[in-house]
Formats: C-alpha cells, sequence, structure tokens
C-alpha cells in the first residue's frame, strides 16, 4: 500500500488502543503475511495479527460505527468497526457489547476477546498490517499527551535516534540560544525583516526533491507524530537539513543581532555573513 497524509486518522474524541496490558508486554502470537504453520509445516498468508490476549476487555480506538457482526469459520464470533475510511475487526470474540450500526468512541468497550485476538485492518478496502495502523495510532496518543502538557508534537526522535550534525560540540549553547532569540526569528522571517538566503533556499529545494525521487516520504504510515512518514532511510537526509538549518539560524543572529557562538574564534566572526 502506498501511504499518504489523510490515513492519519483523526477523532474528536481522542485515541486508544485496542487493550491495555496486564502487568506485562502483549505478545502477538502471529504477524501479518506470508507465515508458515508450525505443525504442517505449510505456508499460507495471515490477513491479520493474533495477540495471546485471553479474555481481555477490547475498545473502540476513536469515534466510529460498528459495521457488521457476524460468525465464521475463519474468524468465528467477529465484529467490524469502521472509523472514517477504516475498518477494525476483531476476530476470535468471547462476547460483544456494541452491537450492529451503533457508535462507539474512543476508549468504550465494544466486546471481550476468547482465547486469543485477532484482528484485521483494511483502509479503503485494501488490506494493510494492523501493527502499522496500531503504531500510527501509539503516535497519535504520543502527540495528543505531548501537546497536553505544552510540548512540541512534530517528534520522531525515534525514527532520528543517533542522528549528528556538524554542530553537535555547540548543541547546548545553540538550544539556549533558540530559547532567546527563534520567536523573533519565526517573526522577522514572517514579515521579511529576514529572508533565508537564494543559496540556503535552493539547497534545501534540492535535498527534499532527492528525498522525493528516493520515496522517503510516507516510508511508514504517518501519523500526527510523524506527518510525513518519514523512516529510518530518510535519516541522512535529515541531517543535511538540520545542519542547514541551524546554519540558517546562525547567519541571522550574526546578521540581525550581531550574536555568535561562543567557540568561533575573531576569524569567523569577520566573515561576512551570508545576506538574502
Amino acid at each position: 500500500m502506498k501511504y499518504s497524509q489523510e490515513m492519519i486518522l483523526s477523532s474528536p474524541s481522542g485515541y486508544c488502543m485496542p487493550f491495555e496490558e496486564r502487568d506485562k508486554e502483549v505478545v502477538m502470537s502471529l504477524g501479518y503475511g506470508k507465515q508458515t504453520n508450525p505443525q504442517t509445516g505449510v505456508e499460507f498468508f495471515h490477513h491479520g495479527v493474533d495477540f495471546s490476549a485471553p479474555h481481555y476487555l477490547l475498545s473502540a480506538v476513536a469515534s466510529g460505527t460498528v459495521s457488521g457482526i457476524g460468525t465464521d469459520s475463519v474468524h468465528g464470533t467477529y465484529q467490524v468497526i469502521r472509523y472514517g475510511d477504516y475498518e477494525v475487526t476483531y476476530g476470535h470474540l468471547s462476547n460483544i457489547l456494541a452491537g450492529y450500526g451503533e457508535p462507539v468512541r474512543a476508549g468504550q468497550t465494544v466486546s471481550v476477546s476468547g482465547d486469543i485476538l485477532h484482528m484485521e485492518t483494511k483502509y479503503k478496502g485494501e488490506e494493510l498490517d494492523p501493527i502499522e495502523f496500531l503504531t500510527m495510532i501509539y503516535g497519535n496518543i504520543r502527540s495528543l499527551e505531548r501537546k497536553s502538557a505544552g510540548m512540541d508534537t512534530d517528534d520522531i526522535s525515534a525514527i532520528a535516534k543517533g542522528l549528528h550534525t556538524r554542530y553537535d560540540r555547540d548543541a547546548k549553547e545553540i538550544e539556549e540560544l533558540m530559547l532567546r532569540f527563534f520567536p523573533a526569528y519565526l517573526t522577522d522571517l514572517g514579515s521579511g525583516a529576514y529572508a533565508l538566503p537564494q543559496s540556503t533556499e535552493q539547497t534545501l529545494r534540492n535535498i527534499l526533491t532527492m528525498a522525493s525521487s528516493r520515496k522517503y516520504f510516507f516510508e511508514a504510515m504517518p501519523s500526527m507524530e510523524n506527518p510525513m512518514g518519514l523512516g529510518r532511510r530518510s535519516v541522512p537526509l535529515a541531517a543535511k537539513v538540520q545542519n542547514l538549518l541551524i546554519a540558517d539560524f546562525l547567519n541571522y543572529l550574526a546578521l540581525i543581532h550581531g550574536t555568535y557562538l561562543s567557540t568561533w574564534d575573531d576569524g569567523l566572526k569577520k566573515k561576512p555573513v551570508t545576506r538574502p
């Protein structure tokens, strides 16, 4: 499946995982895709994932509507809930608590698992790995938590862990300067009092064009915390962008405020700054 930003699940009632762990991590007993039957050795395609979650209360993950209930030889007793363009199926249930056509909200208990929980996910009728869907939901939960705490919500630190720039040794001082000057930097950019140098803008365009041609965007399912769906392959280009943006911020400080890093010697300070 080709991912896109519109796949981010938005719900006025928030976001919720399908069930809560009981003092330990829930074990996935069978993954999505090609699998091998441990008893017969025969390969088959598994259209969902199975969790070792016996008799767990299952929750709706967002605002939605129960769009299907039934029993068959593959899913046992199952329940389908539609969330916008998504349909999520819970299979092998022991009890169903939200009936067909019933509206549900995030966190509402909708059913109870049996000995295991089988889960399938579709987007606009196309199958996708439920783990990727749950990863998106988890990212949304984290993003909302960070937003409520007044923190930056555009966080892809898990992907960019270990990202290094040529400014690492001055990172602490740069952070302090950003706390002091970054609001003014954004204001001056918006008003036109300061503009990106043409060379900086062109380099940034070249980097983004390269990223697009190499399909770095939407490599993973996007979430509120990672809206471009960036994966680990994008980290080298992310480092280049980081270098470029830090350099421009330092250029702004020198040009507009006459402020320099304390580690810069007189030779660096006397170098002409880049004017827009």
